[in-house]
């Protein structure tokens, strides 16, 4: 049964797929930002209810924008989760706009694309992603550069939070970060524990086929998407200060979402304290 159901979980992904994505190509096409910003969220909507997945959101985005999300990075499926909370787009390496089938999805979600092992480009992405904020894009940036266990928030790297911080200086509106955690907690109803967490989890030298393939045959996953308090980034902060501010958050509701402490619709974390 688990191979039927894996099977028409595919079937049904392509045929959303062979609507939407024409409707994608066009609206990208005919620069209509409305259209680009809604239908991807569409699509996540309707993967996140084929593959089985359950997502139950903390707090809420804030309305500031500029908004540049801080994120932690569990597995591949992050994409759909967030992409099904609300509109955004992502920062991702560079690889990905090269993989089968995913990275046509990252290029129609109109990712920015980061090349982590050429330095001298570190500006160039800073800049596209500051044109980007101001534009009025969210963007979600997956702070610790990789996937991590489900179990422990890797350290946040700084450098991309640059981003944000350009364009604050460049003397837009000011720019808001706002931490954001996820946390897979449940399979077919039952508490994640650590012996099961890679089977949500996509991290290292995983192989993606056999992992794609076991979330399709089984589905049923709850996710606990949690935001923090809003952190204003004004001209001349210290962007090492506001992500470790934003890695403590991150942590806080990890933790928080582990031991079954969070209520939608209730505060999910300490007022994050502003960055100066």
């Amino acid at each position: 049964m688990t191979t039927i159901r894996a099977i028409g979980v595919i079937v049904a992904l392509a045929l959303i797929s062979l609507v939407l994505i024409p409707l994608q190509l066009i609206a990208m096409a005919l620069k209509m930002k409305t259209a680009t910003r809604r239908l991807p969220l569409l699509w996540h909507r309707l993967a996140t209810r084929v593959i089985g997945i359950r997502v139950h959101v903390h707090g809420a985005a804030t309305a500031e924008r500029p908004l540049l999300l801080v994120s932690n990075h569990v597995s591949w499926l992050d994409i759909t989760v967030l992409g099904s909370v609300m509109e955004l787009c992502f920062i991702s390496k560079s690889e990905v706009a090269a993989w089968p089938i995913f990275g046509l999805f990252a290029k129609l979600q109109r990712s920015v694309f980061v090349e982590r092992d050429r330095r001298h480009k570190t500006g160039t992405v800073a800049n596209e992603i500051a044109d980007r904020l101001k534009d009025g894009d969210v963007l979600v940036l997956f702070a610790e550069g990789t996937s991590s266990n489900g179990i422990h928030v890797l350290p946040f790297r700084t450098a991309l939070i640059g981003g944000a911080v350009r364009a604050a200086e460049a003397g837009g509106a000011e720019v808001t970060i706002q931490p954001l955690a996820i946390n897979y907690t449940q399979l077919h109803g039952l508490p994640i524990g650590r012996f099961h967490k890679p089977r949500v989890a996509w991290y290292g030298d995983m192989d993606m086929p056999p992992h794609l393939w076991w979330i399709l045959k089984h589905g049923e996953i709850d996710v606990d998407v949690a935001f923090g308090a809003p952190i204003p980034l004004r001209e001349g902060i210290d962007r090492k200060r506001a992500a470790k501010e934003a890695e403590a958050v991150v942590r806080h509701l990890v933790g928080e979402a582990t031991a079954g402490r969070l209520v939608r619709g209730a505060p999910v974390a300490p007022k994050a304290r502003e960055a100066a």
